[in-house]
């Protein structure tokens, strides 16, 4: 079995990394798709004005809104999967959860940029790339 993870942010760019897993799936079908949503902490007086419970609920709903497109994929090509949600610095976070968990591959989805636009911008992407010990599929918008 190979435990595939798919971190996603809701953009066309996730559903791309989607697209490219279901693929990898048809050619083997001997894999389990994670989904996961980080969702970046609220930070400075945030606590003081709302509930642990309310914060809490913020972040979910904002994951499952961004998990949203991906679960419509899989659930119309009859997939199974696992979808989660965490909280912290998107990269580092990603990272450690590919590390933790066991997984065998990291698919996301990039902006495609590079040069100039890359450095000034940066990239979630190249960040897990270069981070991960986990082996990670970077689909660019060409690659669909």
């Amino acid at each position: 079995m190979m435990k595939v993870l798919i971190p996603l942010d809701g953009s066309a760019n996730a559903d791309r990394a989607v697209a490219h897993a279901l693929a990898l799936r048809e050619q083997t079908p001997d894999v389990e798709i994670h989904l996961l949503s980080v969702q970046i902490p609220l930070d400075g007086h945030a606590s003081s004005f709302f509930s642990a419970e309310a914060l809490t609920g913020y972040h979910r709903d904002e994951g499952l809104a961004a998990l949203a497109s991906a679960r419509r994929m899989l659930d119309a090509a009859g997939v199974p999967y696992a979808h989660h949600i965490a909280v912290g610095h998107v990269a580092d976070t990603i990272v450690r959860y590919a590390q933790e968990r066991g997984f065998d591959r990291i698919v996301m989805g990039s902006h495609g940029r590079s040069g100039l636009r890359h450095l000034l911008m940066g990239s979630v992407a190249s960040e897990v790339s270069k981070r991960s010990q986990v082996p990670v599929t970077l689909v660019k918008p060409d690659q669909a």
